[in-house]
């Protein structure tokens, strides 16, 4: 059954007012953004999950110095004793995209696997942070010029600088930059997750509902891109909800009209288009 109206609207307002803290709970907002996909997942699931973080981080030795010693303790923790870790088949499950699941079936895509790490590490003390390696995240730990990077995906495998590049030429052809080595803040992790959760459903048209609320919870962060308001209205259209759409996209074409004309009548046309779908 899906969350009421009403409590759709206390876990959105959560969720924005979160996004915007000084600095947003990164396993709060994902378990927020479960509770969208998991109308089963309340208070009392949350309150768990983030229990469970806390438990983890408690069976971590005391003691650990240094970058290379975290990224030992964790993947000796996580990935073999618990037995973290992801393989192709979780590509396909919206589950592996949500943190109270991930940490259930301890399986995921490599992001959700990335904040298992970064919250447990980050509640034991460690330096840790997320790296948002193109097709691939992974985690750091120590001073990021330090660059000791663990891939939890794979159980927590060291990775050498060579292997970053091997990661990053796969998944996208590119060459490694420094840039892609930036410590990732909370909010652009969340983005990523949202954007990650887009895509499975731009795969699975019968899932339009879940594209739409990852659009909408996207416009709730402090910064997101604006083509965003557009695809929500899309996917309003695909829904059947003709005007609500068709009076987005005219928002959105007032909106880029100076900076692109052509592009604000051609999505004035979609939404004449969308109008027309009710004669």
């Amino acid at each position: 059954m899906a969350p009421g109206r009403q409590d759709r609207e206390e876990l959105r307002r959560r969720f924005a007012e979160e996004a915007r803290a000084e600095r947003p709970d990164l396993a709060l907002l994902c378990l927020l953004l479960g509770a969208e996909a998991d109308p089963a997942l309340d208070a009392h699931g949350m309150d768990a999950a983030q229990i469970e973080l806390d438990r983890l981080a408690g069976l971590l030795p005391y003691g650990v110095r240094g970058g290379r010693a975290w990224a030992s303790a964790l993947a000796e923790l996580l990935g073999e004793r618990c037995g973290f870790a992801g393989a192709s088949a979780d590509y396909q499950r919206l589950e592996s995209s949500l943190l109270h699941e991930v940490l259930r079936r301890r399986r995921g895509l490599p992001i959700l696997l990335s904040v298992v790490w970064i919250e447990v590490a980050r509640r034991a003390g460690a330096p840790v942070y997320g790296v948002a390696l193109p097709g691939h995240f992974v985690v750091g730990f120590g001073d990021p010029t330090e660059r000791v990077l663990a891939d939890p995906f794979a159980g927590g495998r060291p990775l050498t600088g060579r292997d970053a590049e091997l990661l990053v030429a796969g998944a996208t052809g590119q060459s490694l930059e420094a840039s892609m080595l930036v410590p990732a803040r909370p909010l652009e992790i969340v983005l990523r997750i949202l954007n990650n959760i887009r895509a499975w459903a731009a795969a699975r048209p019968e899932r339009n509902d879940v594209a739409l609320w990852a659009v909408e919870l996207s416009l709730l962060l402090p910064a997101h891109p604006a083509r965003l308001r557009y695809e929500r209205a899309q996917l309003l259209v695909r829904g059947g909800e003709f005007l609500r759409g068709a009076a987005e996209m005219e928002e959105y074409a007032q909106v880029i009209a100076d900076v692109d004309p052509a592009a604000a009548e051609a999505v004035r046309g979609s939404a004449r288009a969308a109008r027309a779908m009710l004669n």
